[in-house]
């Protein structure tokens, strides 16, 4: 048996125990529209935690993590202090959105802002803005797989091939089970993810350096920019801070995250979560360390692709037996699965219930609702996977991008749970405002201070936003007293 069969054997079991489980997941709260989508809002912490987990962790972990601390080096560590903040958009929004959610009947993003500000079409904007953010996402997570694949089988398994199998799983349970087979697939893959990335990361350093201790000591003398700000690559201050605000609170605006806030049995159960939940951030920890060795293994030749690090250091450089390949596979293919999962999930939820709903299906039945839902899985993944075999790397810029737009939904988001006087017209102006602002900062004439365009987009969105709450509030007392005189 070559080695390659061997590595593709151990993945193809690896994806049938994935789909086992996932079919398994299947329960009559499923065929509810509030089953499917929410789990029946009864996900407890376990469940809830890995779900969660599986939102941030994608094919981009065990690529795109190794891969930035190969090329910058500490500014790296960005991923991490983003990550510590997350937890507080958890502990202070979740419970707020899973009562509303509960009280009101919101299942999306959307559902929440229309009923708020009492504006079908504001809905409508925020679902297709996810949408059209969701898609780019998916598709990264689709070609990472096809990557993958492709990479540890030597060609044996072509990149079409490699990233159909992995979605036509991911696409075969989220259509039976919903978020219940997302749960239950998340809790399985998440062990697998921290397993397999604490393997590889330390077992690469001891292989090579003797330990994670000699490599950084190694590196300090033959490469100490790497291990300090703004490092080899001139990061400065000013971005890396900013650039950890805006992963901070614009991922908690991400359709995917916000609306698992209506799944959880009660609030307690999200700020438990919220508390463990930087545990998951030890999954990059490990990865980071892959990274970093490489640095010296190719100081002479360096890669022309920097996410290919992982790749090179495990089948090249450490010298694993094909067994361990199999095995770093399945682990790199379970963090983009499981982000796939939840992608497909929410985007066909947002362009049914937000988009079509108040629109071409209008008066639908709940029944003919979750049709529409399930179906619009495989429309989308199938969208995903063409864009993805079309041209993958470009789409990362897209993703990249979405950061800056996502995050523009931040003041309309916290007018709906904190502060009901905020009207419709205000955050649509803000968020326009912010928005093309972000674009002409980030494709046009630059960020100021060498700041991430985001946080300045955000900062115009606000004043925006406040400029008109004053002006309104001048308007409407001027008509007051020109009605009572």
């Amino acid at each position: 048996m070559t080695d390659s069969l061997i590595v593709v054997g151990i993945t193809l079991t690896y994806l049938a125990g994935v789909l086992w489980v996932g079919l398994r997941a299947r329960g009559q709260q499923g065929s509810s529209l509030e089953g499917y989508v929410a789990g029946g809002r009864h996900v407890g912490v376990v469940i809830l935690f890995f779900i969660l987990g599986a939102e941030i962790f994608s094919a981009f972990a065990f690529l795109g993590a190794p891969g930035w601390s190969y090329q910058h080096g500490a500014p790296a560590f960005y991923i991490l202090a983003y990550l510590s903040l997350v937890p507080i958009t958890i502990w202070v929004l979740g419970p707020r959105v899973a009562a509303l959610g509960r009280e009101r009947g919101y299942l999306t993003q959307g559902d929440m802002i229309a009923d708020h500000y009492r504006s079908k079409s504001l809905g409508i904007l925020a679902g297709g803005i996810g949408v059209l953010a969701l898609v780019p996402y998916l598709t990264i997570q689709i070609a990472g797989a096809g990557l993958l694949f492709q990479a540890a089988t030597d060609g044996l398994v072509p990149f079409w091939l490699g990233a159909l199998l992995a979605f036509l799983v991911v696409a075969a349970y989220v259509f039976c089970s919903g978020l219940n087979g997302i749960g239950w697939t998340n809790l399985v893959q998440g062990i697998m993810m921290i397993a397999i990335a604490w393997f590889l990361g330390l077992s690469i350093s001891e292989r090579l350096y003797g330990g994670v201790g000699e490599m950084f000591a190694r590196l300090q003398q033959a490469a100490p920019e790497y291990l300090i700000l703004p490092g080899a690559t001139g990061m400065n201050w000013g971005y890396f801070s900013t650039a950890v605000l805006v992963s901070a609170f614009g991922g908690a605006m991400w359709p995917h995250l916000f609306m698992k806030f209506y799944s959880a049995d009660s609030g307690k159960t999200l700020r438990k979560v919220s508390v463990f939940y930087p545990l998951y951030a030890y999954l990059l920890v490990p990865l980071l360390f892959i990274g970093f060795a490489g640095i010296l293994v190719f100081a002479d030749a360096p890669l022309e692709r920097s996410d290919t690090v992982l790749l090179r250091m495990v089948m090249e450089v450490a010298d694993f037996s094909p067994w361990v390949i199999g095995l770093m596979l399945s682990g790199a293919l379970a963090a983009a699965m499981s982000t796939g999962a939840n992608l497909a999930h929410t985007a066909a939820i947002v362009l049914v219930r937000d988009v079509a709903g108040p629109t071409v299906m209008k008066g639908a039945s709940e029944q003919t609702v979750v049709s529409a839902t399930r179906w619009s899985v495989l429309g989308l993944s199938l969208i995903a996977y063409l864009f993805a075999l079309a041209n993958p790397a470009s789409l990362v810029l897209l993703l990249l991008g979405a950061y800056g737009l996502i995050v523009q939904l931040f003041p309309m988001v916290i007018g709906a749970l904190f502060m009901p006087r905020l009207r419709r017209a205000s955050v649509m102006a803000g968020a326009l405002v912010g928005s093309a602002a972000y674009l002409g900062m980030e494709f046009a004439w630059g960020s100021p201070l060498g700041w991430h365009a985001g946080v300045w987009a955000m900062l115009l969105n606000v004043l925006v936003v406040a400029a008109w709450q004053w002006a309104s509030r001048v308007g409407d007392a001027a008509l007051s007293r020109t009605q009572h005189s």
